[in-house]
């Protein structure tokens, strides 16, 4: 993270003749910002991954205010996690009702209706026939870790199979199946045992010009399993499940081609593996459909769900075709998981995104985003490839585009340039910006947003 001071960027300068925008009022980082920022260099661990100096204060739709004023239109979400944008009101008002009836009781020792009510939503937009069960937890992470034990009781085997490029969550297990950055395995070893990793089919990277070599390598990432790693080092009846991401998130927002998925729904069946998708990311409508996979019309057996979730809240489900969940009283729990005020907040999400047609509308900005970027390629001197579903896109960074050499210290500048133009984008992968702004962007506060990044990406490769 960088500390440097920056003068402020007026809105003309960021979107000449619009009347929206961005409004970055001080220095950046400002007086209240550089305070905060001494008081967690002192206390804050050092393990947290800041990319520039943003200090937040407040939040409503796509725009984040920090403690000096600064409006920022914010295109990560929280990481893909304020889905309805930040405060919505419907939001608002049903963690404010909850919180003031019943903050807490445990569903694991207790019950309490929501859980049902959440449920029986959730059953209803599932990505697989039902009927299901659904365990609560409070992450993303906690459910990959509840989807690894259950697979593991359920099949009665051993072992796992996840893809190089994962990031399934930094607990143990979970950390097991992540992927994707040395650093966020380094000095934790041993690991859970039992896990192998294969390629994902990173198209851009792996295939030629010809669609129909893509198509055969991303056959190629599916049968490795099982014409390869099933006949040399892996017995197929002690694999458990496949992890897999639809859309890998913090590998590079790389979408995994259907007929890879396809392959992989054919390699469960035939070996009696679990499928476990983490849509973590990915689901709750950030692609257009409430569940990524539905883009392939494959069918898994659990489905892992966080971020999005509740829109802010800490949420993290783990649903099953019901067969699945046949462990007894007392295998897994969690205190906090399906906390009330929680579960109120996701409720209201759902609501949202129903009411507001929050589904077509993601597939109709994200659409005019990827059209209007779909040049860049052959434009832009620094961008590679453009990428995404919905509102989950990314954009390529490279030095060359001949080598496809990573540009990754051009890809943090392009990041760090935009943030002191009043836009917040995150990396992912080793040099991709990702876009994932709230569900209830437009395509005017999009426009505004794209104008600065290309405005950085033509600096910054100059």
């Amino acid at each position: 993270m960088t500390t440097k001071t920056t003068t402020a960027t007026a809105p003309e300068k960021i979107a000449p003749g619009k009347t929206i925008g961005p409004k970055i009022k001080t220095a950046l980082p400002g007086p209240n910002a550089l305070r905060v920022l001494a008081g967690d260099e002192k206390y804050i661990s050092p393990s947290y991954t800041r990319s520039y100096p943003l200090v937040a204060k407040s939040g409503r739709g796509i725009v984040v205010t920090d403690v000096d004023g600064n409006e920022f239109y914010d295109f990560s979400a929280g990481i893909a996690v304020t889905s309805t944008g930040h405060c919505h009101p419907e939001v608002v008002a049903a963690i404010q009702k909850q919180a003031a009836e019943l903050i807490h009781m445990s569903g694991t020792d207790f019950y309490y209706e929501s859980l049902i009510t959440l449920a029986e939503r959730l059953s209803k937009i599932a990505p697989m026939a039902g009927p299901h069960k659904f365990y609560y937890g409070n992450s993303g992470a906690e459910a990959i870790e509840c989807a690894l034990k259950l697979a593991r009781y359920h099949t009665k085997r051993p072992n796992i199979i996840a893809f190089f490029g994962a990031f399934h969550g930094r607990t143990m297990g979970a950390l097991s199946l992540t992927a994707s950055k040395p650093q966020q395995r380094r000095r934790f070893s041993p690991l859970m045992p039992g896990v192998t990793h294969v390629p994902y089919p990173d198209l851009y990277r792996g295939r030629k010009d010809a669609i129909q070599d893509s198509d055969a390598f991303a056959l190629n990432c599916a049968r490795f399993i099982e014409e390869k790693l099933f006949k040399t080092t892996l017995p197929p009846e002690e694999v458990a499940a496949i992890f897999i991401e639809p859309v890998q998130g913090e590998g590079g927002y790389v979408v995994a081609p259907t007929i890879f998925m396809q392959e992989l729904r054919r390699i469960c069946d035939r070996h009696g593996i679990l499928l476990v998708l983490d849509e973590v990311q990915s689901g709750v409508g950030r692609t257009g459909k409430w569940w990524a996979v539905e883009h392939t019309g494959v069918e898994p057996d659990m489905v892992c769900m966080a971020k999005g979730l509740a829109s802010g809240m800490p949420l993290g489900i783990t649903m099953t075709r019901s067969e699945i969940m046949d462990w007894v009283p007392g295998s897994h729990a969690s205190t906090f998981g399906g906390n009330p005020v929680c579960i109120a907040a996701a409720l209201a999400t759902l609501d949202v995104i129903e009411k507001e047609h929050l589904l077509e509308h993601t597939s109709e900005v994200g659409a005019h985003m990827l059209k209007r970027m779909a040049s860049w390629p052959a434009k832009l001197k620094l961008v590679g490839d453009v990428r995404g579903r919905g509102l989950m896109i990314g954009v390529d960074i490279v030095k060359d585009k001949a080598t496809k050499e990573y540009g990754s210290a051009e890809r943090d500048l392009i990041i760090e340039r935009s943030f002191e133009r009043g836009i917040l984008f995150l990396g992912c992968g080793p040099s991709t910006i990702r876009l994932c702004p709230p569900l209830v962007v437009t395509k005017e506060e999009a426009d505004v947003a794209l104008d600065v990044l290309e405005e950085c990406i033509q600096e910054v490769g100059k």
